[in-house]
């Protein structure tokens, strides 16, 4: 079996991998500190799964989720996060994730979440399995962002960290004109007038990385 760990803390990395070779005799472990290595990993070779934490360099959100995605559509991914799961787990799953995790929780649910992955099942905790059931009878409460399409959530979370128009068209490779549609449709659907709106918006609920 092949599992591939991508994360920028070299001491998480060591960790999750100490942990998975122990629950997984004869495992084969890769290692990616960012996107680029996770990339060039994840298209030379076959993996049976990737974890795969959203903060790492040069990425934003589920930028770096999307591009593995599109780039290996097969590979089953378990998102490991340091993010809360009302901040992205939905979207993750969304997105194409087979399970989403925070860092926070246990070693036995880590496996476990892994062996889920494997077997090709979707893996959600029992707290984000609630959530998602009321969810699905209740949209009061909700906050703004869910509202957003994925490309919209994207552009909002580059706003959220300061980049101008100009920087977000260069980094998702669309134009400015594109870019700016975006903004406003975000700015109409949050109900809001300017890019600090949004920047106090995606302090207060955590969602840039």
């Amino acid at each position: 079996m092949r599992i591939l760990i991508a994360d920028d803390h070299p001491l998480v990395r060591r960790g999750v991998r100490n942990l998975l070779e122990e629950a997984f005799p004869g495992s084969s472990v890769g290692e990616a500190d960012d996107l680029a290595a996770l990339m060039n990993s994840a298209r030379g070779a076959r993996w049976d799964i990737v974890l795969l934490d959203l903060s790492m360099p040069n990425t934003s959100g589920l930028e770096g989720l999307l591009k593995l995605r599109r780039a290996c559509p097969e590979t089953p991914v378990l998102v490991l996060s340091v993010h809360a799961e009302e901040q992205y787990a939905v979207r993750a799953l969304k997105a194409g994730a087979m399970g989403y995790l925070t860092k926070d929780h246990s070693v036995e649910e880590l496996v476990k979440a892994v062996r889920h992955v494997l077997a090709r099942r979707r893996y959600v905790s029992s707290n984000l399995a609630e959530r998602l059931a009321l969810n699905l009878t209740d949209d009061t409460g909700k906050p703004l962002h869910e509202s957003l399409s994925q490309q919209e959530f994207r552009v909002m979370c580059l706003i959220g960290q300061g980049k101008t128009v100009s920087d977000i068209a260069e980094q998702l490779h669309l134009s400015v004109k594109t870019v700016s549609t975006y903004r406003t449709r975000v700015l109409e659907k949050m109900g809001m007038r300017t890019n600090a709106e949004l920047v106090r918006y995606c302090v207060e609920h955590r969602v840039v990385g």
